[in-house]
């Protein structure tokens, strides 16, 4: 199974706002880069948007280390929470909807064709890769 390094990050001026994303992904030596942005948007949504561009653009089956600096999607996958949503109809543990469920099925999704380790970074810090995605999220958004 080939082996893919992707890294995310999403960015949001206003909360709601225009907001952004970037991933990069590593394979086999080659680096590439991916940004967006949306118009009215939450933080947490580019936060998971960002895996999903990136997983989306993977063609077959791979192990992927996926590196992130949000705990919102780290912790999901990491703490269980995303399997309890799901066998729970998408509802929380206090039995409110799972915000942002639409995006949560599509990365859920990709768990079911890919082998995922979520990998939680420190954000703002020393990481390259992460600091750029927070640029390349910040100048999409930047551009809208």
């Amino acid at each position: 199974m080939d082996e893919v390094t992707i890294y995310t990050d999403g960015a949001c001026s206003g909360n709601p706002g225009k907001g952004g994303w970037g991933a990069v992904l590593i394979y086999n030596g080659i680096t590439k880069t991916i940004s967006g942005a949306s118009e009215n948007t939450t933080n947490n949504q580019m936060e998971l948007m960002a895996p999903i561009k990136a997983l989306e653009l993977l063609k077959r089956p791979c192990k992927v280390k996926l590196y992130s600096d949000s705990a919102y999607l780290v912790n999901a996958f990491t703490n269980g929470w995303i399997y309890n949503w799901q066998k729970n109809g998408w509802k929380t543990a206090n039995k409110s909807d799972v915000k942002n469920r639409d995006l949560w099925e599509k990365i859920y999704g990709f768990t079911k064709v890919h082998e995922i380790e979520w990998i939680k970074v420190k954000g703002h810090s020393t990481n390259e890769y992460n600091n750029l995605c927070d640029k390349m999220a910040v100048e999409a958004y930047k551009k809208l």
